[in-house]
């Protein structure tokens, strides 16, 4: 294996349009080396790596492990800053990648496909943010009928219970119906464009990301209820989306029972 470089020495491809992106960059790579010394190497992902970090921004840093390594998760502050770091072995990532397109949440394959390479010194990084860049153009594997019928009929349940709020009802059980009406819609919409999901923050971008029309409608439906409590423009919003995949469903849905996975009963 090639020498280590020294921490605060340049270059680090990916880190473009901000001399800022270079600091984080530097920040992580001297985390990375002060920690995690027998790294096969590593990259900085997330906000800090694309340039809209904000002053309470964490590091985003995923850490590739030599084999017989152990996988892992580790939060904690460097240098004053909190940091998130993502630990794998080659094959325990490679079972990450899979399960991403399965989930169709891709937090990992961001880090590496939207990075900044911090250490590589025998390639072995590079080749892991390039089968992250192939999966994430391929998109998340397709709805299967069963996940489709089950996620038509939770938004149905769903609906019919936002329709009978307004004004005058609870305002705690609405804003909790919608919450739950707008994951749900985006869970199918994105689906429906073999387009990538998110939570939190990356939930509306994502969903704009999919489908900038309906996204939209979708976001000004929630926020129209929440500053109005008029659930109308979010329920005709999911509705447009129910009809890509179908149409509600009701009477006559029938959910394979699977213990360990849930089906979602009793969560309407």
């Amino acid at each position: 294996m090639d020498a280590q470089p020294q921490p605060d020495a340049a270059p680090f491809p990916g880190a473009t349009g901000s001399s800022a992106v270079v600091e984080y960059a530097r920040e992580a790579r001297r985390l990375v080396f002060a920690r995690y010394p027998d790294a096969l190497g590593a990259v900085l992902g997330g906000s800090s790596a694309s340039g809209r970090a904000t002053p309470g921004s964490d590091l985003d840093i995923a850490v590739l492990l030599p084999d017989g390594g152990i996988s892992r998760r580790e939060v904690f502050r460097h240098e004053g800053r909190p940091a998130e770091v993502f630990l794998h072995t080659r094959a325990d990532l490679g079972e990450v990648f899979a399960e991403a397109r399965a989930t169709r949440r891709a937090t990992a394959l961001f880090i590496y496909a939207e990075s900044v390479l911090l250490y590589d010194p025998d390639g072995h990084v590079e080749t892991r943010r390039a089968e992250a860049q192939a999966l994430l153009a391929a998109g998340p594997e397709p709805l299967t009928p069963n996940e489709s019928e089950l996620g038509r009929f939770l938004l149905t349940d769903l609906l019919d219970d936002l329709a009978e709020t307004g004004p005058g009802s609870d305002r705690h059980e609405q804003l909790a119906i919608a919450d739950r009406t707008l994951q749900e819609a985006a869970h199918l919409l994105t689906a429906y464009h073999r387009a990538w999901n998110g939570a939190g923050k990356w939930l509306p971008r994502r969903l704009t990301a999919a489908d900038p029309v309906l996204g939209r409608e979708l976001l000004r439906g929630h926020l129209a209820l929440a500053e109005r409590a008029d659930p109308a423009p979010l329920t005709t919003a999911a509705r447009r989306v129910l009809e890509l995949l179908g149409g509600p469903l009701r009477e006559g849905y029938v959910a394979p029972w699977r213990p360990s996975a849930g089906n979602g009963a009793g969560e309407s």
